[in-house]
């Protein structure tokens, strides 16, 4: 944006010269926005009923600016000339009167297609308006020196079929952590969530660090109940707290295998147990059974012998990674009963089980080392 600035400081005089400027939007949905609406940053540098340039009326404080639209029959389109960087632009908007105005009217512009764009205008310093410029272009695609752009077709279905282990699934996890009782701010509970991740990775789960992020939960007090933000709006009763949210991948990939049963077998020969961070994974596997003829004793071989648990990411396409660290410290993991009911019901009607397992880097790549469990804190 240091280019949008200096043509600021250009046109707009000394740096402490103000000018009408969108302070902000009322429109609280900015995926909804684009360049044609009044934006935070704009200068109005004046307005007329149609877009001939001769017949502007010039904007030099927002009071005055008001007292001209006041003249102006309410919700009439006009045309409002406004500097975008370095750019002039001309918006249809309307004239509509600001809210909280009822002593002393006072009017402002909204899109001409949107009643809920409403534009908030205050007398700005070109640096001010150069700040508010820079935060808006990160939610709208508008850049002051930028291409435009258009939409071109995409094989969503082919990309998903070659590129998907699971069409129906996506590779990448996560797991949130509330807040304990105690915790009355993100800074434990981060703490909290990046101690399970590496103590996960230290015990051989494969994983992967994507991104962390902060997350609104609301915590229903009547019965200690905890669901994800927006989701009980008429609850009255409710807390909002902070959760954090840890995205993870399963290792560098997803390896599918497929055990099939043959006749008179009575189990597909693999033993699993749990980690202590809530990870399946496969403790033996008998030789000769539909596990092993699957790869999956060979592949827990080279598991072993590299450090890593043979760690099962999904089980008939549905996730056995742990979902959530609750606010009472108890991690929400899969029933081990559902697991083993799943594969002995399966076994019974000689059906085909599908496992997906996490991979891990092969050590015998050139340039690769053994990590500590800190170094795979980086993403891929």
């Amino acid at each position: 944006m240091e280019k949008c600035g200096l043509s600021f400081q250009k046109d707009m005089g000394s740096p402490q010269t103000t000018r009408v400027c969108v302070k902000q939007v009322k429109q609280e949905a900015p995926e909804e926005w684009d360049e044609s609406m009044p934006l935070p940053g704009d200068v109005i540098e004046g307005f007329a009923k149609d877009d001939s340039d001769e017949l502007f009326v010039p904007a030099k404080a927002k009071s005055e600016l008001s007292s001209q639209l006041g003249k102006i029959k309410q919700q009439e389109v006009i045309w409002v000339k406004v500097r975008r960087g370095d750019r002039a632009m001309k918006l249809r908007a309307r004239i509509v009167q600001e809210k909280f105005s009822v002593l002393h009217k006072k009017f402002t512009i909204r899109a001409a297609e949107d009643d809920r764009h409403v534009a908030v205008l205050g007398d700005l310093t070109a640096e001010q308006c150069t700040e508010l410029q820079e935060m808006n272009r990160r939610v709208v695609n508008v850049d002051c020196w930028g291409f435009n752009k258009r939409g071109v077709k995409y094989n969503w279905l082919m990309k998903v079929g070659s590129y998907m282990p699971d069409q129906n699934a996506s590779i990448v996890s996560s797991i949130l952590f509330m807040p304990l009782q105690n915790e009355h701010c993100i800074e434990p509970t981060t703490v909290r969530c990046m101690a399970w991740f590496s103590a996960a990775v230290s015990s051989g789960a494969p994983l992967v660090f994507v991104n962390i992020q902060t997350e609104q939960i609301e915590k229903i007090n009547s019965t200690g109940r905890e669901t994800s933000w927006c989701k009980q709006q008429n609850n009255t009763n409710v807390q909002v707290v902070q959760g954090i949210r840890l995205w993870f991948l399963p290792g560098v990939a997803e390896v599918c295998r497929e055990l099939v049963p043959q006749q008179g077998e009575v189990r597909f020969g693999m033993d699993i147990k749990r980690t202590e961070e809530g990870f399946f994974y496969i403790y033996s596997v008998t030789k000769g059974l539909a596990a092993d003829r699957a790869g999956l004793g060979q592949l827990r071989e080279e598991a072993i012998a590299t450090g890593y648990l043979l760690v099962i990411s999904r089980l008939e396409g549905k996730s056995l990674t742990p979902s959530n660290a609750c606010s009472d410290g108890l991690l929400h993991c899969c029933d081990r009963n559902e697991i083993r009911d799943t594969l002995t019901s399966a076994i019974a009607q000689m059906g085909i089980i599908q496992l997906h397992i996490m991979a891990w880097r092969n050590p015998t790549c050139p340039g690769a080392t053994q990590s500590t469990a800190a170094a795979k804190l980086r993403p891929p």
